[in-house]
């Protein structure tokens, strides 16, 4: 399999409403498609998003796309879908996705009811961004209609000290919440140990991939690991990452970095190889006013994926992708 081409193709994608991140907040989101050729014609594809508010450089997402585009051309001469490709098994054809609210202070009823009614039972909602007896009081509000089955997953975006996160996770035991993201605004192992035996649900690491070391997988302080693929430079240094994880006890969560549909897709593979039967963070091309292919359809609160062979990505014939360097 000889590539005979390669070009990067950037694009620049307008959200629908502003994105809240730990460093202020997102209009849009850029970045380049890596289209590869292959002697016989095959195309594959990679997605190169860097995002410093999620701790990826160029240089790890330059890594991801190239990866991406390379095991999708692997996994189409193959003749399978990427994640059964990765996995050895069987082909997954869907897995379950939270919806993606957003930040607390921008959530109303009548948010929660539509992403109900579209069959989501995870409900993501951005915390951390005014007092928490505020936000607590709101969280009980919006308990306050939900059906059984359904909860919330939140995330802090490392905004609070130590003490405030003990007093937000204590004024919470007793609401639907089903885990905690980043809650410290200078995480370290032991206070989040602390958390975790305070919390009756999940505290999970994101950004904090500093503490990804050897005393975290021997002496995990919390239950949960979220995972962007583009932070650690691609898919199989992420499943390298997971195994560790799931062999110590570690629940593992794969998000998209609001990459393109191409990156997104990439993430949902990834998905269906580490934790098939989990819960993903893979709701947010639903933010975006245009993007790179066709729709991803979600059903039921479930992220169908492609079944033809490789990554499944096709680009929109309608979205303008100019090439910005082209290598014979």
């Amino acid at each position: 399999m000889k590539v005979v081409a390669a070009e990067w193709l950037p694009y620049r994608l307008p959200l629908k409403r502003p994105w809240q991140t730990s460093q202020g907040v997102l209009k849009e989101r850029s970045g380049s498609l890596l289209r590869l050729e292959t002697k016989d014609g095959q195309t594959g594809w990679g997605d190169c998003a860097p995002l410093p508010e999620f701790g990826i450089n160029e240089t790890n997402a330059t890594s991801f796309a190239e990866e991406l585009a390379h095991l999708d051309l692997f996994s189409q001469k193959l003749g399978q879908p990427l994640n059964s490709w990765l996995s050895n098994t069987a082909a997954v054809t869907s897995v379950a996705v939270n919806a993606n609210l957003g930040s607390i202070s921008d959530i109303n009823q009548g948010l929660v009811e539509t992403a109900l009614k579209n069959g989501f039972s995870i409900l993501k909602i951005k915390v951390g961004v005014g007092h928490w007896q505020d936000e607590v009081e709101h969280l009980r509000h919006l308990c306050d209609g939900l059906p059984p089955g359904a909860s919330l997953r939140l995330d802090a975006n490392m905004a609070w000290s130590e003490a405030e996160a003990g007093l937000f996770i204590s004024a919470c035991t007793h609401l639907p919440i089903e885990g905690l993201e980043e809650p410290l605004r200078h995480p370290y192992h032991g206070g989040l140990a602390r958390l975790q035996y305070l919390a009756p649900f999940p505290i999970a690491i994101d950004e904090s991939v500093h503490l990804i070391d050897g005393a975290f997988f021997h002496h995990p302080p919390t239950r949960r690991l979220v995972l962007k693929p583009a932070r650690f430079g691609g898919l199989l240094k992420t499943m390298e990452i997971a195994l560790r994880a799931q062999a110590s006890g570690i629940e593992c969560i794969v998000t998209s970095s609001l990459e393109s549909n191409c990156g997104l897709l990439a993430c949902a593979h990834l998905a269906a190889v580490i934790g098939p039967k989990a819960v993903h963070g893979l709701g947010s091309a639903e933010w975006f006013t245009e993007n790179t292919s066709e729709e991803i359809e979600v059903r039921d609160g479930r992220m169908l994926l492609p079944t033809l062979a490789g990554l499944g990505f096709s680009p929109h014939p309608g979205h303008q992708l100019s090439p910005s360097r082209f290598k014979g």
